[in-house]
């Protein structure tokens, strides 16, 4: 771990195509070029010596660093101060037409002392291809240019003899005094050679990226009690959506792992039909309409694709293109997070049967309709088709929502969703007249209901369980009360959320299961799962628990790194595991903080502990 930074020591940065992650010693140890899926051209994340990275920073060892985000905004601030100065680094990412897919990309470190005198150091050091494929290295009194066969990177210099070469890298200092600024640009696919850039040009990039950012998160129609972290989990899903197409990735890294030194090592580069569905109601909370619009035309190419096949179910899973060609490999060259291997990119559950994306997929659109945004006949016959599809294989066996890999189950989340599909396709079709096989679908839908109730119930454990041959509780199941399956003060619910807290909640934490009691086909164990903690906070709410809800909400913002972000779980000593950020978390905390906010609204002046909601928190 000496080598590695913490998975929580980084920020994000990116331009809507496309990101990078910086750690708090000014080091970009992870970009994908020219997509978030892209092979990467640093790397260090994964591998120390072979992964490759971008240092800016301080020289010398007596330095006290700090980071934070330029407010309302994706732009890095790395401060380093020292008895001889204080020094700023500021990275972002330009962010110019992003609807219009290109190969070219911009990041920007700007560099600037704001009192005495800072010398700052810099190495560039690609690795291209994680690591794979060699560069040549072109050096310039302007800056210099990596090529490859398949990328062209050119480094745009602060000033003529600012850059020397170390084998195919190049290193460089800068000193700076208080008032004064620097800075170098990397850029993909440039349309000429390498040049100086100016604190005039630096200046005016940061001034319009800053304008993007602040102009963008205006539209929020949130007006709650946790503006700052609902306002940064939302930049945050905004960063990780690529918007040529809407589509929005789980996390732009992979090989993160769940257990350091372990074998849970996922790329989530990819964009997870249950995920993004989830994303909608995020995004339609906060009023970001057009968000969710574009991605729910993503949704429903997907379906048509499905109808056009013929041949089986949905891919849980796809590249932000749309294309499903995510097979599996290990990069065995690359030592891994920590020597946590291997690493692996693709991901091999693309395949897997996972029934609930029916669910989540035809819930956001049944939401995106009542906010207005109205599926056409075309896409109306595509989703009726899929819906038939449903009726005659919702009662089978699969892998489930965690994508386990120690065989099918019938497991009770797979059924609610199906449940969930079938009701919100009943709704659409009662509610616009739209021609439907309505008997089948409601006979299904109930089927469907008698089963969970039947099958997914246990009477001795007196909850609801993971699948009907275990007693195993699991968190996804959370998901009851807010899809409206179970009224979140029935009994039975209750008896169900009390059975959670004594075996999976830990100090508010929650565990999406007890893996040593349900062998989910991997070693090792994991930490709490992020987003099951804020669901719990959106089942609490929904069953009047407001007090226990808000505590709990309280308590997991705690548990973000310094700048307001998630991994996908956090360890025994509140460390962030897994791919960082991650999505699912940020968009169930944008849910939870809505849910809750609303509940506190409307209970406000009858319960003592609840208070009065400012004048201001209409959502």
């Amino acid at each position: 771990m000496d080598r590695y930074p913490p998975i929580a020591e980084h920020g994000l940065i990116g331009d809507l195509q496309t990101a990078a992650l910086v750690t708090t010693d000014g080091s970009v140890d992870w970009f994908c070029c020219p997509r978030f899926d892209s092979p990467s051209v640093f790397g260090s994340l994964l591998d120390r010596e072979r992964g490759g990275y971008f240092r800016i920073a301080v020289e010398g060892d007596d330095v006290v660093v700090r980071q934070l985000y330029f407010p309302d905004t994706a732009i890095l601030v790395t401060r380093f101060m020292t008895p001889e100065g204080v020094g700023e680094v500021l990275d972002f990412m330009p962010v110019e037409d992003p609807q219009q897919a290109t190969d070219r990309h911009r990041l920007v470190r700007v560099v600037r002392c704001v009192r005495g005198e800072i010398r700052f150091v810099f190495e560039c050091a690609p690795r291209f291809d994680y690591g794979r494929q060699e560069h040549q290295l072109e050096l310039t009194d302007e800056g210099a240019v990596f090529r490859t066969p398949t990328l062209q990177l050119t480094l745009h210099g602060g000033g003529a003899g600012a850059m020397q070469r170390h084998g195919n890298d190049v290193r460089g200092a800068l000193t700076v005094r208080a008032g004064q600024t620097g800075g170098v640009m990397l850029e993909s696919a440039a349309d000429g050679p390498p040049r100086t850039m100016t604190p005039e040009e630096l200046l005016a990039m940061f001034t319009s990226t800053a304008r993007f950012w602040r102009g963008w998160l205006a539209r929020s129609t949130y007006r709650g009690r946790w503006r700052e972290m609902v306002g940064r989990s939302a930049i945050t899903l905004k960063l990780m959506t690529y918007a040529p197409t809407g589509a929005l990735v789980a996390a732009p890294t992979a090989g993160l792992p769940e257990q350091v030194g372990g074998e849970r090592n996922w790329d989530y580069r990819f964009t997870w039909i249950r995920d993004g569905s989830f994303s909608i109601h995020a995004l339609l909370g906060l009023g970001f309409t057009e968000e969710a619009e574009a991605f729910g035309g993503w949704l429903n190419d997907r379906a048509a694709e499905q109808v056009g096949e013929g041949s089986g179910p949905l891919k849980i899973m796809y590249r932000v293109d749309g294309s499903s060609d995510l097979v599996e490999e290990t990069l065995d060259h690359l030592e891994g997070y920590a020597g946590s291997r291997p690493v692996r990119i693709g991901n091999g559950a693309a395949d897997q049967l996972q029934l609930d994306i029916y669910g989540e997929l035809l819930d956001s659109i049944w939401l995106a309709d009542r906010y207005g945004i109205r599926v056409g006949h075309p896409g109306w016959v595509k989703l009726a088709q899929l819906a038939d599809w449903l009726c005659g294989n919702w009662d089978q066996p699969d892998e489930g929502v965690w994508e386990t890999r120690g065989g099918r189950q019938n497991f009770t989340y797979g059924r609610l969703m199906c449940w969930v599909a079938l009701d919100r396709m009943v709704r659409l079709a009662a509610e616009h007249g739209r021609p439907a096989d309505l008997g089948r679908w409601i006979s299904e839908r109930d089927r469907i209901y008698h089963q969970i109730m039947e099958h997914g119930w246990n009477p001795q454990r007196g909850a609801f369980t993971q699948h009907d041959k275990t007693e195993v509780l699991d968190a996804s199941l959370l998901m009851m009360p807010l899809t409206g399956f179970v009224v979140p003060s029935d009994p039975m619910w209750l008896s169900t959320l009390d059975a959670m807290e004594g075996e999976l909640v830990s100090d508010s934490l929650v565990y999406r299961y007890n893996p040593s009691a349900s062998p989910d086909g991997l070693l090792g164990e994991e930490g709490t799962f992020s987003i099951c903690t804020f669901w719990y906070v959106d089942a609490l709410a929904r069953s009047g628990r407001l007090e226990q809800a808000r505590v709990t909400l309280e308590k997991m913002f705690t548990y973000a790194n310094h700048l307001g972000l998630y991994a996908e779980e956090i360890g025994l000593t509140g460390e962030q595991l897994g791919n960082f950020p991650q999505a699912f978390t940020h968009l169930s905390l944008i849910n939870a903080a809505i849910t809750l906010n609303d509940q506190l609204d409307h209970a406000a002046g009858t319960d003592p502990l609840v208070g009065h909601a400012p004048a201001s928190a209409d959502r």
